[in-house]
């Protein structure tokens, strides 16, 4: 469980204050732009990092502007890397970031902190699913593909931080693998009806979703007694497909009862059952108007009866029903090279007719001063090796 760093009344010159659990979530509550990442419960969920949450206010003294900020010790020291995932939640938009941007840094400073990622929230670039479908090839990438939308906000919030000094994780590339992902996969739902809906899923989709249905796929609601049948066939599809999430069966326990306490509803299981036997299992979590598929599993066998798409468009049936504005299925690989094994997770989003929306991704500065940039780079240097 994470602990609160008590830094007092030390950042109220400068605007930064510490917030409550009910002052922070009441500010969270009137935004549409919050990531479940940001929700106090997610700072239950990850058990190694220390924890607190700020807030600043500007020319009329509201409230404008939260953190949930997390903490990790550099081992040895009285030092601490700061993270604030997809966060914070600030007004991008502000060509005078610096008014809220700075009073941060130097409470993150007298924190402790020797250096800092962040993610900022606008969008950079998006592409819909069929230039992206017609566009792939031998050694295509989606950032050789001229997009559909550039954010010019994003763009701004990118070279803003740029000028003061800010790094992007993993350079212009795909980021690198302990940040969040560069690119992600979103459904717009906002104004849109379910036949709509229907309609935007691409032939190969409607075809399994109907197959799905003949063989007697039942999608259910699951309990935190069914995640480990949940986790036992994650750890088939981490095998077949070639990656490693590298959490436990406890992590996704912790994750499964923090976020419901917080809200109930908050992270839920949905299952894909068949002759008896769960073939799928999904999580959804949901804050405000957004909706996350978040974690897919399923089983080797009994492919063909289609249960991970029933359970996708269940579940995009759900969220449009909770009326949320989009459903955002996570990351997704650069790759639009058929032959490149994660090219596969990209087609079966791109199925859906949603949008890959490229992030500003997530970006870091050190605190600056000679113990704190030797400690940075010693952190890079780990981080490199692991």
């Amino acid at each position: 469980m994470s602990a609160l760093l008590v830094t007092g009344d030390r950042d109220q010159d400068a605007g930064v204050r510490g917030l409550t659990a009910v002052e922070y979530r009441a500010f969270l509550a009137g935004r549409a732009d919050v990531s479940f990442l940001q929700c106090p419960s997610w700072a239950e969920v990850k058990d190694q990092w220390f924890s607190e949450r700020v807030g600043w206010s500007l020319d009329n003294g509201e409230l404008a502007g939260a953190a949930q900020i997390l903490y990790r010790q550099f081992p040895g020291t009285r030092k601490y890397f700061a993270y604030l995932p997809e966060g914070p939640v600030a007004d991008w938009a502000d060509p005078e970031m610096d008014r809220w941007l700075q009073p941060l840094l130097r409470h993150l400073r007298r924190a402790g902190a020797f250096a800092v990622r962040i993610g900022p929230t606008p969008a950079y670039r998006r592409w819909d699913a069929a230039r992206l479908k017609a566009s792939t090839g031998a050694g295509r990438r989606i950032g050789d593909v001229l997009a559909t939308e550039v954010d010019p906000l994003g763009s701004a919030v990118a070279e803003r931080l740029r000028t003061r000094g800010w790094k992007r994780c993993g350079g212009d590339d795909d980021g690198d693998a302990d940040a969040q992902p560069r690119h992600v996969f979103r459904l717009p739902l906002a104004g849109r009806g379910i036949d709509e809906l229907w309609a935007g899923l691409n032939q190969e989709w409607r075809r399994n979703v109907r197959a799905a249905d003949r063989a007697g796929v039942q999608v259910v609601a699951g309990e935190a007694r069914d995640l480990p049948e949940f986790y036992r066939l994650l750890r088939i599809t981490e095998e077949r497909d070639g990656f490693r999430l590298g959490r436990s069966l406890a992590y996704y326990e912790q994750q499964y009862a923090a976020l419901n306490a917080e809200q109930p509803g908050r992270m839920r299981l949905c299952l894909a059952v068949h002759q008896g036997e769960v073939l799928a299992a999904h999580t959804m979590i949901t804050v405000g108007r957004r909706v996350w598929y978040q974690t897919g599993a399923s089983a080797d066998h009994r492919r063909e009866v289609r249960p991970s798409n029933a359970l996708q468009w269940q579940m995009i049936q759900d969220a449009h029903a909770l009326g949320a504005e989009v459903y955002d299925m996570r990351g997704v690989p650069s790759t639009l090279d058929p032959r490149d094994r994660p090219f596969g997770l990209l087609r079966w989003k791109l199925g859906t007719g949603g949008q890959v929306v490229e992030t500003l991704g997530e970006w870091e500065t050190s605190m600056g001063g000679t113990t704190n940039n030797a400690l940075y780079r010693a952190f890079q240097a780990y981080l490199a090796r692991r």
